[in-house]
């Protein structure tokens, strides 16, 4: 597996590589180039590593305007600067106009520990999911991340990645050469009792969860569903045929993001019930992970219990019937 690794040094491996092979690939910084780990390429490669300061707005509209030039702009600030600060440059300069802009959005949800609320990105796919025109991802770990970079870039429109720049938990054995693709889901662990679909840091929650529950004899499917837009609807909806019943898990305000993705795919396909694990009505807070995980139930013991109270809530529907 790729352990210890830095997400952030993924993306910075990539873009270089790109601009070693003569590719049309410019990368944009807000001022952040250190953090997101740019900072190298930016002096190596200062015509094609472009800091534009502060000023994020602006960073989507030259990315757009290089992109109808025929330029493949990778932009990056924190999560909530590319997508709250940007909306409707997004939408209307990028999105509308079609044009082929990355937009890197680093320290997801909760992973935006010390920075605290403000640079909390707790609703960015909510923000993104209504705009047509976009692909929203975000990886499982880093040896998706390596294999998907490549299909993100080939992809001819704009995609939104919400990048965990530190070392993320691995899920995927990179010794096992396996596939990925941008617009499928991956089921990580066949199940009969319930279905949990799961997004980024919390896959490996999901995973841990569904070994406390194998104690109790409870058959967990545990669905890694990375791309949130647009998701993969047969990987659900033949999980869930099995299941009858669905439990999400996400680094997210579970109103906009993965639940709603998932909870309109079984409505309108396969109505089952559905459970959710994320942050619920609130503001993100100054903390690191671990804390903040307790603090709005993101553990793997939160979600075994949540998969609990699902399957005796479908057991008083069933009854009721």
């Amino acid at each position: 597996m790729i352990k210890e690794k830095l997400m952030r040094d993924v993306y910075v491996n990539f873009v270089r590589e790109q601009i070693l092979n003569g590719d049309k690939v410019v990368a944009l910084e807000a001022d952040l180039a250190k953090c997101s780990g740019m900072i190298t390429l930016q002096k190596e490669f200062p015509d094609r590593v472009i800091n534009v300061g502060i000023a994020e707005q602006n960073m989507a509209s030259v990315a757009a305007g290089l992109s109808a030039y025929g330029f493949i702009p990778f932009i990056h600030s924190f999560g909530p600067f590319v997508t709250r600060r940007i909306c409707d440059q997004l939408m209307i300069s990028i999105c509308y106009a079609k044009q082929n802009v990355k937009i890197i959005g680093s320290d997801p949800g909760i992973t935006a520990e010390l920075n605290g609320g403000t640079h909390m990105p707790l609703e960015d796919i909510g923000v993104l999911r209504s705009i047509p025109n976009i692909v929203i991802y975000e990886p499982t770990d880093n040896v998706e991340f390596e294999k998907i970079l490549p299909q993100v870039l080939s992809y001819n429109g704009p995609v939104y990645v919400r990048m965990f720049r530190k070392i993320p938990p691995s899920v995927f054995d990179e010794e096992k050469n396996e596939e990925f693709d941008l617009f499928k889901a991956k089921v990580i662990k066949s199940g009969s009792d319930v279905t949990i679909v799961a997004a980024g840091i919390m896959v490996s929650e999901a995973i841990k969860a569904s070994e406390i529950l194998e104690k109790s004899n409870i058959s967990v499917e545990v669905i890694a569903s990375p791309t949130i837009k647009p998701i993969d609807k047969d990987t659900i909806i033949e999980s869930v045929k099995k299941t009858g019943l669905v439990v999400t898990a996400e680094n997210h305000n579970v109103c906009g993001g993965l639940r709603s993705a998932v909870a309109e795919v079984v409505s309108e396909n396969y109505p089952v019930l559905l459970h959710s694990i994320g942050v619920k009505e609130k503001f993100g807070e100054v903390g690191k992970q671990a804390y903040l995980k307790n603090v709005f139930k993101m553990n793997a013991t939160d979600i075994a219990d949540e998969v609990i109270k699902a399957i005796e809530d479908k057991r008083k529907l069933n009854s009721s019937c």
